[in-house]
């Protein structure tokens, strides 16, 4: 469910929970007398679910022959002494933990949801600071005020503002007259959006503006409404976002009470 880097791991490795059921449950198959429990295979097959993939008898036999591979593999590495590695066991000390960390966190989950009406708290939130128009700019960056005022002043002589804009030391906009994607003015570093959202149509900053990134000329090519997805539309994206959030704070609140040396 979470694919944030320091979780990715916990996900990869889902597929491993182990299932106190397995030694009441039927076998699947038998490799030199080791059964693999069905509900093995059908872990197997939930993990490749939720990842899209139908449930066929296919997949099943595909699953249940990659099992046995595994069995054989694990049973000659057993037998020529491999899990004794160090680095071996290092290795199943990783799964192990990951294993349990995962647990860890598809329990905390299940044991704190969200109600809808703190979703839609939080949506409103976000649709609030977002605002209600998106705008598509253009900028030239330069390092000095003064390079920025010369090519304002060149602007002023009615020279093309996309072909100053091979000067940028922004080089992914530079490559298009220094156009930028439509986006919301929150997208940007404060003094950009403030000055952005201050022009019309088809105007240009007559002042230079400065940002940690240097000095911009930005010039506005358009405003149009921004598209808000529903809340149905977006609570699936943002009951994961608000559940990401929960479970790094989980973890940091584990960490400070933890004693690391």
């Amino acid at each position: 469910m979470f694919n944030t880097e320091k979780l990715a791991t916990l996900a990869i490795l889902g597929s491993l929970v182990i299932n106190t059921a397995y030694a009441e449950d039927k076998s699947a198959a038998l490799v030199n007398g080791v059964s693999i429990p069905q509900s093995r295979i059908d872990l197997r097959v939930n993990v490749a679910a939720q990842q899209g993939q139908p449930d066929t008898p296919e997949l099943r036999k595909a699953i249940r022959e990659d099992m046995i591979n595994l069995e054989v593999l694990s049973q000659e590495a057993a037998k020529l002494g491999l899990g004794k590695d160090p680095e071996v066991t290092q290795q199943l000390e990783l799964a192990r933990q990951s294993v349990l960390a995962n647990a860890f966190v598809q329990d905390y989950v299940q044991k704190h949801p969200f109600s809808d009406d703190t979703l839609k708290q939080e949506y409103e939130k976000l649709k609030a600071n977002v605002g209600t128009k998106e705008y598509k700019a253009r900028h030239i960056l330069v390092e000095t005020e003064t390079e920025a005022k010369a090519i304002i002043a060149q602007l002023g002589k009615k020279a093309k503002f996309e072909k100053l804009a091979e000067k940028s030391k922004d080089a992914g906009s530079a490559e298009h007259g220094g156009e930028l994607d439509w986006a919301v003015p929150g997208n940007f570093v404060p003094p950009f959006a403030s000055a952005m959202v201050a022009l019309k149509k088809g105007e240009y900053t007559k002042e230079p503006v400065e940002s940690q990134f240097g000095w911009h000329v930005i010039k506005l090519d358009d405003v149009r409404e921004l598209k808000v997805p529903t809340f149905d539309e977006f609570k699936p994206q943002l009951l994961q976002r608000m559940q990401q959030q929960m479970v790094q704070n989980a973890i940091s609140e584990l960490r400070d009470k933890a004693k690391i040396e």
